[in-house]
């Protein structure tokens, strides 16, 4: 049967957005080949508690591995682990977010697998039995529409743009043996800081406003700060390039092509040019204000 795995994401023991996102893409694409969805998730002891939704987005089994390291991201244990998942599944397709830790994961795991990999698509699509994947050229003015040759395809999709639809499966719980020695890696994450403030992060945010250089200086951002703040709590500030690299904003904030991608409810962009760069990671926004 050509199931499809999709890979889930996890942060201090709770799934993100994109785990669903990444979830829905796997369901539409094994409705299309008659096959299952199976999700893996790997992290710390406990972490079985906060799959259940998976199943609430179209997983069939939901593969849980707790091991000690696991809990954050290890390039070498990841890798590890999900080799002996992919191997054991006879899968048709392998898919993970293209965030952060996808982008590092992806093509690690497909060395070691062998396999062909397609990053950061837009659009999935099944023609004639194949995987037919869109991915964003030049920033996105153009976009190609690519086959992989070889199986499992492996491929990491861009957060925010494939929508996360409820399709409720069995969303049975399996664990899995994972078998991880730290005492080998040699990378280990010692300490995680994260940023001060209560603003949620600029990628899972319901609405953004963003200043570019049109704000003229650090200076003048309070202006932003009090329109968030008016807004709520589901508001985050958002930054361009050239923000960031004046040193104006942390790069947590920024915006566009090497930054996030955002697909919020409302966009506001305050004195941004408008570059096609920054486009890039907000086009998908559902309302842009844009403030010259």
């Amino acid at each position: 049967m050509p199931n499809v795995l999709a890979i889930a994401e996890q942060r201090d023991g709770a799934l993100r957005k994109v785990s669903h996102e990444v979830v829905s893409a796997a369901r539409r694409v094994a409705d299309a080949v008659g096959g299952e969805v199976h999700a893996v998730v790997l992290g710390a002891a406990g972490v079985a508690d906060a799959v259940g939704d998976l199943g609430r987005y179209g997983a069939d089994r939901i593969l849980v591995g707790e091991a000690e390291g696991l809990g954050r991201y290890n390039p070498e244990g990841y890798v590890a682990a999900l080799v002996d998942v992919v191997k054991g599944g006879d899968y048709f397709a392998v898919f993970l977010p293209a965030s952060s830790q996808g982008k590092d994961l992806a093509p690690r795991l497909a060395a070691r697998l062998d396999v062909p990999l397609a990053q950061d698509a837009t659009a999935l699509a099944v023609e004639g039995g194949e995987l037919v994947i869109t991915r964003p050229l030049y920033a996105g003015k153009a976009f190609a529409r690519v086959t992989l040759d070889g199986a499992p395809r492996m491929v990491s999709l861009r957060p925010n743009v494939f929508r996360a639809e409820e399709s409720a499966k069995a969303g049975a719980v399996q664990r899995i043996d994972v078998a991880v020695r730290p005492d080998e890696w040699r990378v280990r994450v010692r300490e995680v800081v994260a940023s001060a403030g209560e603003r949620p992060d600029v990628a899972e945010a319901s609405v953004i406003v963003s200043g570019g250089r049109g704000m003229r200086g650090p200076e003048h951002w309070s202006i932003l700060e009090d329109l968030c703040d008016a807004i709520g709590p589901g508001c985050a500030l958002g930054a361009s390039r050239a923000v960031v690299d004046a040193g104006w904003r942390p790069h947590s904030e920024q915006v566009g092509q090497t930054g996030k991608t955002v697909a919020p409810q409302l966009y506001f962009a305050v004195g941004i040019s408008g570059a096609i760069q920054h486009l890039a990671g907000m086009r998908t926004a559902k309302t842009i204000v844009a403030i010259n």
